[in-house]
């Protein structure tokens, strides 16, 4: 295997489509250098959960025919890609790490899949998270066990789209595919060192049955799929592919990339304890030190008491969830695994299912909300906050007991807040902490201004470096 200094798995993804479309490097070498890389650290971390080497050479050998044709390559040509257990690879498993689900092939690719497969982008794995992404926010699946945090072995690489974030972080694939609710990609990027976006309600078109049915209003609003990356660059690159109208998901909307400029110095609101009830000194530093480069950047960067109506939109989050999880709950227990309902079930004991008036009350609340939100950032065109409130905790925690629970699911309410109302996002790291952990923080944006988050959070990362790639440590 190549040197990390000359690998080209360790070269950010447009650097690889770069040199692709150049012809400097065939796709085939690029699969090749990053089958390597998992064949050398895989077994330490446990990410990628069913590798694709054949499908992956395949493409890539497809792909360098059409180069030698004189056709385009796409602009993510020969850029390798994980893609989280719960979204659909053609005639592979989407086993959603559950022992129920082990055959269960897809008949085609998830649209996002479908996209990056169309930029020219190659996926080389399955990738590991939480049991149905229920069972916590610890990526630990029934069938493929847990994954590693590479930066310390006792410490969760977060979830549900942790094995995409360790992946990513170790040089295993240039982009991950996860997807987010309230935190799932934003949480394992901040703990593993890497970069995520979590676009706004409406900007990718997904896929998230189960069969042929939809799931119901919750699912349908909260959950979208969303890129991680080592760069923010990287990033970037991915939404512009990710991002349009599809007809196979009617909630997708053909709105622009990029919007109109907004009036400078954009506004930043700070929030480094949302709602008041506590934040770590390490993380609270590292949403002071991207304040700082903001500002440099020349952003008007001001400290604000906090984002609207948290509790009432945490509560109200809750309960939705919870709602729509009730009738299924005694089918779904059982598909989770040992001890894999014990997360979902804290949960229901702090907010359980309410009743059709106030489930109804509460679909309008959820509009009533993000119209508070799109009020704000009026003012505030971004807003800077962390995306966990505390540095990465054990494996675990949140399923232990009704504390254990309080505290992650409290550490990532500005995540939570956040995707209930359907705003776009993008995590970035700040640096590593005394302790040699990542830190992190994200950038929340107007609905469908993408692009500002993205502006802003390149603009930290120039200043504050890049963490990844990383050799796994200690595991």
């Amino acid at each position: 295997m190549d040197s990390t200094e000359n690998a080209w798995w360790a070269r950010t993804a447009q650097a690889q489509a770069a040199a692709v479309r150049r012809r400097e490097v065939s796709a085939a070498e690029i699969v090749e250098s990053h089958l390597a890389r998992i064949t050398a650290v895989g077994p330490a971390v446990n990410a990628v959960t069913q590798l694709l080497a054949d499908g992956a050479r395949a493409s890539a050998a497809e792909l360098d025919r059409r180069i030698a044709d004189g056709r385009d390559p796409g602009p993510l040509a020969g850029v390798c890609f994980t893609v989280k257990e719960s979204i659909g690879i053609r005639g592979v498993p989407t086993t959603h790490g559950a022992e129920r689900f082990k055959d269960f092939t897809a008949p085609a690719d998830a649209p996002p899949v479908a996209r990056l497969r169309a930029a020219g982008a190659i996926p080389v794995g399955h990738s590991n998270m939480p049991t149905l992404t229920l069972a916590g926010v610890h990526s630990r699946s029934e069938l493929f066990g847990d994954t590693v945090n590479p930066w310390h072995p006792g410490r969760t690489p977060g979830g549900s789209s942790g094995g995409d974030a360790v992946a990513v972080a170790c040089g295993m694939a240039g982009l991950g595919l996860g997807n987010d609710a309230g935190g799932s990609v934003r949480v394992p990027a901040s703990f593993c060192g890497v970069a995520a976006l979590k676009p706004g309600s409406g900007r990718f078109p997904a896929d998230h049955r189960l069969g042929p049915d939809d799931p119901a209003y919750g699912s349908q609003s909260l959950v979208v799929d969303g890129p991680l990356a080592r760069t923010v660059a990287d990033l970037r690159a991915a939404f512009d592919v990710l991002a349009g109208a599809d007809p196979s998901d009617p909630r997708a909307l053909p709105v622009p990339l990029r919007g109109e400029p907004p009036e400078r110095p954009v506004r930043v609101a700070v929030v480094a304890d949302p709602g008041g009830a506590g934040v770590h000194p390490t993380v609270r530093g590292a949403v002071l030190r991207a304040a700082d480069a903001l500002r440099e950047a020349g952003y008007a960067v001001e400290e604000v008491a906090d984002v609207p109506r948290l509790n009432e939109t945490l509560d109200a989050y809750g309960a939705l969830v919870m709602t729509e999880f009730a009738p299924s709950w005694p089918v779904v227990r059982t598909l989770l695994g040992e001890a894999g309902h014990r997360y979902i079930e804290l949960g229901m004991a702090k907010r359980g299912p309410v009743d059709g008036p106030e489930y109804l009350r509460l679909t309008g609340l959820h509009l009533n909300i993000r119209r508070s939100w799109a009020q704000f950032l009026e003012r505030y065109p971004l807003v800077l906050g962390p995306v966990f409130t505390e540095p990465p905790v054990e494996p675990g925690l949140e399923s232990r007991d009704a504390a254990g629970h309080e505290r992650v699911t409290g550490a990532m309410r500005l995540c939570s807040a956040t995707s209930f109302a359907g705003l776009p996002a993008v995590a970035v790291p700040t640096g590593l902490a005394d302790d040699g952990l990542p830190t992190g923080v994200q950038l929340i944006g107007r609905a469908y201004r993408e692009d500002l988050c993205l502006d802003a959070a390149e603009e930290v990362e120039r200043r504050l470096g890049v963490l990844t790639p990383t050799d796994p440590r200690g595991a």
